[in-house]
């Protein structure tokens, strides 16, 4: 089973037991709605990668870290896009969820995905009740306050913004997530994992920030220059494109150097380089032409 079937599989699984019950018709199809189609399943990719590399002793609770830790990135997903953020019409080439269902169902549908998501890791103790205590107090710190994902949201309330502790929280919190919750699925100490899941994390931000300033709304599948709009801090405006892409390059070079010695070290630093390779063409291409 490849890596996208098995992702998709969990995440399937964990979506119908949501939709158990005699669940109101509307929410329930918008969980669904919210994860599907899933895009590239970077996060939960990254995080079967670090537990295959660790010995993938117990698949169920890697599948359910997997899981969890996509439905709440996919819920993160419905919350940016609400009036009350980006305003965005569009996610993933399809109308976002507060456009498709309406503004309650979507702040219902992200609330929903986010329970499902510690629901299913709390499902995972049967298999390993340490390792599953562990996945929710990891999920836990990276999706709330003072460093998750929450805060990255809080911050671009601030009139002062914090550039490397916004990135960090915004975008690198999930990708810490996965590097560690796939440690832990795997039985091994999560904090070694830890600088690789921020350098993936810092490198996914700097090429959002190119892709937002260089592309157009119908190749992202999203509204583009959101940054502009909204007057975020971002690696482009800090740097120019030229000095985004050197640093997005130097960040991915880190990023495997980072990688923790384990059984599948090899295989695990040409994911990340196959990772890297995915966003640098694009980026030079489309730097080429905006100079």
């Amino acid at each position: 089973m490849g890596l996208h079937t098995r992702i998709n599989s969990a995440v399937e699984s964990a979506i119908r037991v949501g939709q158990g019950g005699t669940a109101p018709a509307k929410l329930s199809d918008a969980l669904h709605y919210a994860c599907t189609p899933g895009g590239a399943r970077i996060r939960p990719t990254i995080l079967l990668s670090v537990a295959m590399a660790c010995g993938d002793d117990s698949p169920e609770t890697t599948n359910a870290a997997a899981s969890a830790l996509e439905l709440m990135h996919c819920a993160s997903l419905v919350h940016d896009d609400l009036p009350c953020f980006d305003d965005a019409d569009t996610r993933r080439g399809k109308p976002s969820v507060h456009r498709a269902y309406s503004e309650p169902i979507a702040v219902l549908t992200g609330d929903a995905l986010i329970i499902l998501a510690f629901e299913t890791l709390a499902r995972a103790a049967q298999y390993s009740p340490d390792r599953a205590v562990r996945l929710i107090r990891t999920l836990s710190q990276q999706s709330g306050m003072p460093n998750g994902i929450c805060a990255g949201q809080g911050w671009e309330s601030e009139s002062k913004i914090d550039l490397s502790a916004y990135h960090l929280s915004k975008t690198g919190a999930l990708f810490i997530a996965a590097t560690q919750m796939g440690a832990i699925a795997a039985g091994q100490d999560e904090e070694p994992w830890f600088e690789l899941g921020a350098r993936i994390g810092e490198a996914f931000q700097v090429a959002d920030d190119l892709r937002d300033a260089l592309y157009d709304s119908t190749t992202l599948g999203k509204p583009a220059g959101q940054d502009d709009l909204h007057g975020r801090p971002n690696a482009v405006s800090e740097l120019g494109v030229e000095g985004a892409t050197k640093r997005l390059k130097a960040i991915l070079g880190g990023a495997i150097s980072s990688i923790p010695s384990c059984p599948g070290e090899a295989k695990l630093a040409e994911m990340v380089r196959l990772q890297a390779e995915a966003i640098m063409p694009v980026v030079k291409t489309n730097a080429a032409k905006a100079g």
